[in-house]
């Protein structure tokens, strides 16, 4: 079973990261490499605070990187850097813990930082509960996952460590799987806005199960 969290320091301006198909889960861990100059700072700036930055999508579809003008979704999730390497070549590799989610109240232009990266007005008032695990490691809906994520996995041709994804705390198997399988933009960001851990759990189950029948009805129709 996972801890409660001590609230982090999360600043009422806050430094982002915004790229298409990424979200970052409460409880779960983002591997990220950073190459463009102003996300290189933005990260030499976090490392020398609070090791802090919040992870959100655009709104549309954008390659890498995402135009400074493009609308954001109004909910992300602050990111604190538990793992760095400077690779030698201009390159970052990071990986953020998801602590918890935020509100963009408004948005500081790019140009109003020195180095580029965009800010936002963060408020994490409705997202206290985040820093909170459930009560059990059996949670809602954790046999139903398992059986079905074998299923997923299989069609998907996609890896994994079984020992693993059965051994993990509730919390981190769903925020694993949420941001882990190869589900549309959108769809992650619904996982990402679900109220609860539980309710995240929930639409991950109609996930695989809309995937499975869309599987098997394929399969109905080969000749």
């Amino acid at each position: 079973m996972l801890g409660s969290r001590n609230p982090f320091d999360m600043p009422e301006k806050l430094p982002v990261f915004p790229l298409t198909g990424a979200v970052l889960m409460p409880f779960g861990h983002l591997p990220l490499n950073i190459f463009e100059p102003r996300y290189i700072q933005m990260i030499d700036d976090a490392l020398g605070m609070e090791r802090i930055i919040g992870m959100i999508q655009p709104r549309l579809a954008q390659g890498d990187p995402v135009p400074d003008d493009a609308a954001l979704y109004d909910i992300g999730t602050v990111g604190r850097i538990i793992q760095f390497q400077d690779s030698g070549d201009g390159h970052y590799l990071i990986t953020l813990e998801g602590l918890a989610r935020f509100r963009v109240a408004s948005v500081y232009p790019a140009s109003d930082g020195l180095y580029g990266y965009r800010c936002v007005e963060a408020e994490y008032e409705c997202f206290q509960h985040d820093l909170t695990p459930t009560e059990h490691d059996d949670g809602p809906g954790r046999g139903r996952i398992l059986e079905l994520v074998h299923d997923y996995f299989g069609d998907k041709d996609i890896d994994a460590d079984w020992n693993a994804v059965s051994q993990a705390p509730y919390e981190a198997l769903v925020a694993s799987l949420a941001m882990s399988c190869p589900f549309a933009p959108e769809e992650k960001q619904a996982l990402l806005e679900c109220d609860t851990h539980e309710d995240r759990a929930h639409m991950l189950i109609s996930l695989f199960e809309m995937s499975t029948m869309t599987t098997q009805d394929h399969g109905m129709f080969k000749h």
